[in-house]
Parts: structure tokens; sequence; C-alpha cells
């Protein structure tokens, strides 16, 4: 009778986390950013993958969504895709409230504007209450502004996702007061490695890979890739052709797999182009939290 009591309560549990994991999807329509999620055309019944793709200053959520074609990538490997809107309006879109640094409008983000680091992970968690998120499988993606936010929400909230993979934007926290061209050790310091992938094209001449560009944004894709090894514990720099038009620069033998890498497309521009989403995937998809 004891056993018999024993598995009808193991039952009962495993019951209830196999109900508890069940994908929602009346829970994601509910969500204020409905339009802008994106669900597998095969959704499965229990948590998937997220990732927050997040638009370029003045673009919007729907925008990105549509010209990233990160939706295909989505339908063929099963995972989820969120595009909200930034929290600062700015001519017919939104940007991002990075704090202390100057937007394309030229100044700093007003006192009362939306905390977006706040905000963007409370969306991760109310999607991962909802049923159909893992929680451990959180990824961040973003188009220069938003590759600039994606590189500060792995600054300053690095438990919350997996892995980033900003494009055209990789920073490594803001700029040194004294030297633009270095990037300030104090505004970036997770309390966990952060493993990350960045695109970026050669002739990006907006946010030159070499550094310069925006007056808020001076220092070299190659400073912040230094600085975002120190901070993953990574000793061996290395640098590869991938193909005719593609190579990559970064570190390897970082502790937990955390390694830090950039894909540069040579003539590439300052677009979503520079992009192989399939190899983004490949690598978000190695990396839980």
């Amino acid at each position: 009778m004891l056993v018999l009591r024993l598995l009808l309560a193991m039952s009962l549990c495993f019951g209830a986390a196999v109900a508890h994991a069940e994908c929602r999807l009346g829970d994601v329509d509910a969500l204020h950013e409905r339009a802008s999620v994106h669900l597998p055309v095969a959704p499965t019944a229990g948590p998937m993958p997220l990732v927050i793709l997040l638009h370029g200053s003045t673009g919007t959520g729907a925008q990105m969504l549509r010209d990233s074609h990160l939706t295909d990538t989505a339908d063929r490997h099963g995972f989820v895709v969120v595009a909200p809107d930034g929290g600062i309006a700015a001519d017919r879109g939104f940007v991002w409230n990075i704090p202390g640094v100057a937007t394309v409008t030229g100044t700093l983000p007003p006192k009362n504007a939306r905390d977006d680091v706040a905000y963007l992970t409370d969306l991760a968690d109310r999607l991962v209450a909802t049923g159909c998120v893992d929680g451990t499988r959180v990824y961040l993606t973003g188009l220069s502004g938003g590759g600039r936010m994606a590189s500060w929400l792995g600054c300053v909230a690095a438990r919350r996702f997996a892995a980033i993979a900003p494009v055209v934007g990789l920073r490594a926290g803001r700029p040194l007061a004294s030297d633009r061209a270095q990037a300030d050790p104090a505004t970036c310091r997770p309390d966990v490695p952060m493993p990350l992938l960045t695109f970026a094209g050669d002739a990006d001449s907006t946010n030159p890979i070499t550094g310069g560009g925006a007056p808020y944004w001076q220092y070299a894709q190659t400073v912040a890739l230094q600085r975002w090894a120190v901070l993953n514990g990574c000793a061996q720099p290395y640098a590869r052709n991938l193909s005719a038009t593609i190579y990559e620069q970064g570190y390897a033998h970082c502790p937990d797999g955390a390694t830090v890498a950039a894909r540069v497309t040579r003539g590439g521009q300052h677009s979503w182009s520079v992009v192989d989403n399939e190899a983004m995937w490949t690598f978000l998809s190695r990396h839980r939290r």
C-alpha cells in the first residue's frame, strides 16, 4: 500500500510538471507585444528557445522582423522570435535607452524614458511564464542601435541571456570619457561569462569596424572584442578566412565555452545583409544559462 501511494504521488508530480511545461498560446496572445511575437509554424507543446530581435535606431520591431527574415530560420529550427519597439520615440520609429549614451538624435535619453533593460528582461520573463519559452535558452540579437542595446544587456543582465549576437553594433560598455577610442571597463562588468558572435561589414561607414563614426561611439570593433575576451577569460586570439568574402577573428580557449568572435563580410555595409542567419542560430543554440 505504501508503495502504491508513493507511485501515485510521483505520477501526480510528474503530471503537474508536464502541465506546467505546456505552451499556453492564449497567454502569448494576451501579451501587449503579441504583434511582434513570431511562433514557429509547428510550435512544440513545451518550452522553446527564444530570440529577442532588437531594431536599429528610428526603426520598429515590425520592420526588423520583416527585414531580418529570422522568422524563416525560426520556422526551420523551432524557436520563438520577439521583436519589440524601443522605449523612446524618434522620427518614425523608436530608439533604445542606453543610460548615459546619446541616441541618434544627439541627446541623452530623457530622465522619464522607459528603462529598456528592465523592460526587455521582464518581456523575456513574461514569455517564459507562458510555458512557450525555455528560460535557459533566451538569446539576444539586434541591428546597429539594437546591437548596441544587445551588447549593453550582455554587460548588465548577463544572467538572463544565454548568448548575444549583435549586428553592426558590438560594444563592451560606454566609451571612456577621457578617450572615446577605448571602452570604459567600469561600465561593463557582467557577473557571468557572456558568449558572443557579432556580424559586421568592413565597408560600413555608419559604424566603421576600425572606429570613428558617430561621436558617441568611437572605439573599434577590435577594442570591444578584446574587452569581451578579458571578461570571458579567453586565452587565445585567432583569425581565419571562412570564404572568399567572409573572415572571422576572435578569441578561443574560454572557460565554459564562452567564445568571442566577429564575422566580417568584405565589402559589407551597415545592414542585416552581413548576417548568416543559420550560422547565428547554430552559435546561439549551443548555449544555455
